[in-house]
């Protein structure tokens, strides 16, 4: 079952209408932060235009972040925990066979890309350092960390019978699902298919492994 779409959980319209009226300030900052990520991309608009949407002054959001990319590293440190929430549940789904729960895994990360786009462009198109951030760099290290868990679960060997590095496998099944993600928000690839396409390119990446008969 499809998630809903960012765009459904952000309620570009509503909020538009509702602006910020003594409520949560952060959040209020959070979600036009969202709906302009959305529009006009992560790099499209201004503090200011945020402050604007939320309906608060322009020095309003300075009660909590410096400047923008202060903004966007906080809904970026929300998508990881949200990402990392995904992919662990697909993971942790119950599995037939080491198939299954690859695929699982790049439909996990497709399914984010594809239902969480504000958050994924804040993550991956933003270019936030989370150095001088570490709030973020706890989320992006709890990302990690679950695929570190994952990757230990993976074993594998060559023709030869030699081991296969497991960050490889599961660096290039993310690599497809990526691309499968790009394509798609491209329209390149038609709107039923990119899960189809996503599951063959697995099936033909390990068996290129000799992980499958």
């Amino acid at each position: 079952m499809r998630r809903a779409s960012d765009e459904q959980n952000v309620g570009v319209a509503g909020l538009r209408k509702a602006g910020y009226h003594h409520g949560n300030l952060k959040e209020a900052l959070v979600s036009a932060a969202r709906v302009l990520i959305l529009e006009k991309g992560p790099h499209g608009f201004s503090l200011i235009e945020a402050a604007r949407l939320a309906n608060v002054s322009p020095a309003a959001p300075y009660r909590h972040f410096k400047d923008k990319d202060a903004l966007l590293a906080e809904v970026a440190r929300r998508g990881y925990e949200k990402f990392s929430n995904q992919l662990e549940a697909a993971w942790n789904d119950v599995a037939p066979d080491r198939l299954t729960a690859l695929k699982r895994l790049g439909h996990a990360y497709l399914e984010f890309a594809l239902t969480q786009k504000a958050y994924y462009a804040a993550m991956f198109q933003a270019g936030v350092s989370n150095l001088d951030n570490p709030s973020l760099k706890d989320s992006v290290d709890c990302a990690h960390g679950t695929l570190s868990t994952i990757i230990s679960e993976i074993k594998a060997k060559d023709s030869a019978g030699r081991s296969i590095p497991a960050e490889a496998i599961l660096f290039h099944i993310w690599s497809l699902a990526h691309g499968a993600a790009t394509l798609r928000q491209a329209g390149g690839i038609p709107a039923l298919s990119q899960h189809q396409m996503l599951d063959l390119g697995v099936e033909l990446y390990l068996k290129g492994l000799k992980m499958l008969d």
